[in-house]
């Protein structure tokens, strides 16, 4: 298998030196470790060393959507608010009708110390976006053998519909992105004032205002404009339905808890909740 990842250290190095090792056992000269990118990760994050080719995309709208497109199946490692980011993407699309027939394995996979994060980002999903969304993922602890066989199984049915389609196999042209996850989006405490995180009736549309909202997260905790704009003006406001909140500040609190946002100190959110009648909490 090639291997795409976001290209850089930790569990998006992993896949790739394993990869890389597993080739070059099995004489197999062509493997592909493909890294994608942005411009405002790459410039907080530089690519490892065994990324290639390097893809820089100009935005991380293109950026999701460059690995949905090439990837035939998905594993999510734990990770932080960048993390809950991209699962919101990819169960928007996995939740949008015009998907419904489309295999597309998603797995979330880790060690046994991750368990907490994982159940507690499944239970976010279930509370905001619901059981249906949920059911889009299967969660892996603790045995990558099953991880990796699960996954095979799932890529056996993404050849056969891809065979059945008429589709390339390097490029998933029949999955349907609505254009809210492409339209560009910029973090900036405006366009978190601007955020309204409501329950909707439509998964898809609302798991877009969330991967928003999480952006605006990794925005003001990891890349350097966003860090010295919230020390130069505070937090960014937020609003919507009071439970939607909750839930998803619970979330964020505990990734600073349990180290998962990239701080110095003690776990300082990034932004304020506005409630409904106007006071910031």
């Amino acid at each position: 298998m090639d291997v795409v990842t976001g290209c850089g250290p930790g569990a998006m190095k992993g896949p790739m030196e394993g990869a890389a090792i597993a080739h070059a056992k099995q004489r197999i000269t062509d493997g592909r470790y493909i890294g994608i990118t942005e411009p405002g990760i790459i410039a907080s994050e530089a690519p490892n060393a065994i990324v290639d080719p390097l893809v820089i995309m100009p935005d991380i709208e293109k950026r999701l959507e460059a690995f949905v497109r090439l990837g035939h199946g998905i594993i999510i490692f734990p990770g932080g608010a960048g993390t809950a980011e991209e699962l919101m993407y990819i169960l928007g699309i996995l939740s949008h009708p015009r998907n419904a027939d489309l295999p597309f394995p998603l797995i979330l996979s880790g060690p046994a110390s991750s368990r907490s994060f994982f159940e507690q980002l499944d239970q976010f999903v279930r509370a905001t976006l619901g059981d249906k969304a949920a059911s889009k993922y299967q969660i892996i602890l603790d045995d990558p053998q099953r991880t990796a066989t699960e996954l095979n199984k799932g890529l056996l049915d993404v050849k056969s519909s891809r065979e059945s389609l008429a589709n390339a196999y390097y490029f998933n042209r029949s999955l349907h992105i609505p254009s809210i996850f492409q339209q560009g989006f910029t973090p900036s405490h405006d366009a978190g004032a601007d955020l309204e995180i409501r329950l909707a009736d439509d998964a898809s549309t609302f798991a877009a205002s969330l991967r928003r909202f999480f952006s605006c997260v990794v925005w003001g905790n990891v890349k350097p404009d966003g860090v010295a704009a919230v020390e130069a003006h505070g937090p960014f406001t937020v609003c919507g339905d009071a439970e939607i909140l909750k839930a998803v500040d619970n979330l964020v609190a505990a990734f600073g808890k349990q180290g998962r946002m990239r701080l110095v100190g003690d776990y300082t959110p990034v932004y304020r909740i506005l409630s409904a009648d106007g006071e910031t909490e």
